[in-house]
């Protein structure tokens, strides 16, 4: 199992980097790029493999280009010649789809339903990626609740709200663990979940 650095992560760092150029996380002036580059921290934290850890760096490509109408077989044959495989079908596991199997677009409440669902089928390595992009989302809104002094300034960047939203944190790690995923960091997960239920609560401030 190849750890750390290695070409393929250094080459999938700079095509995210290149693809998310210009793009800022939603309500604060990061780079877009520091999610992908951080999940795939958190997998290294974990002592996960190469493939693992390069299809969480292209996990919001992927999810973009699916977004944009491209077929999974599409999106293959794009990226798989350049990373490999393995790597997009733990990526292709681990994404919220627009269109279901037979071509149907999916409402946003159903392409959550469906990303659910598909867990219970997805490769281990799907579910690590999956899991790593939760934790980093959910630390950092963690974070940012805990250093602002005006919570609801920080809930007005996600449009389904502060309970839907913490609720969904809880539902990947409930979902996680129903499909008998082991992986350490499902403990992550549940804390983080854990640690934002406060929050969820209209007008409440958590302590720091």
């Amino acid at each position: 199992m190849t750890t750390g650095y290695s070409d393929r992560i250094n080459h999938a760092l700079a095509f995210a980097a290149k693809h998310h150029d210009q793009e800022v996380r939603k309500g604060t002036r990061l780079p877009y790029f520091t999610a992908p580059a951080n999940a795939a921290v958190i997998l290294t934290r974990y002592g996960q493999d190469d493939v693992t850890v390069v299809a969480a760096i292209l996990h919001e490509a992927v999810e973009d280009y699916l977004r944009d109408g491209l077929s999974e077989d599409a999106v293959r044959h794009r990226l798989e010649d350049k990373f490999g495989p393995d790597v997009l079908t733990a990526a292709l596991g681990a994404v919220r789809r627009r269109l279901d199997d037979d071509g149907v677009e999916l409402s946003h409440e159903e392409q959550k339903l469906d990303h659910l669902d598909r867990l219970a089928s997805a490769s281990d390595r799907s579910r690590w990626v999956l899991a790593a992009h939760q934790v980093h989302e959910g630390s950092t809104l963690l974070t940012d609740l805990r250093r602002t002094a005006f919570p609801d300034a920080v809930w007005h960047r996600f449009a389904e709200g502060r309970e839907t939203k913490v609720r969904w944190y809880r539902q990947v790690s409930d979902r996680l663990e129903a499909a008998g995923f082991t992986g350490a960091i499902a403990a992550e997960l549940r804390s983080v979940a854990d640690a934002l239920e406060p929050f969820a609560v209209d007008g409440v401030r958590a302590v720091r």
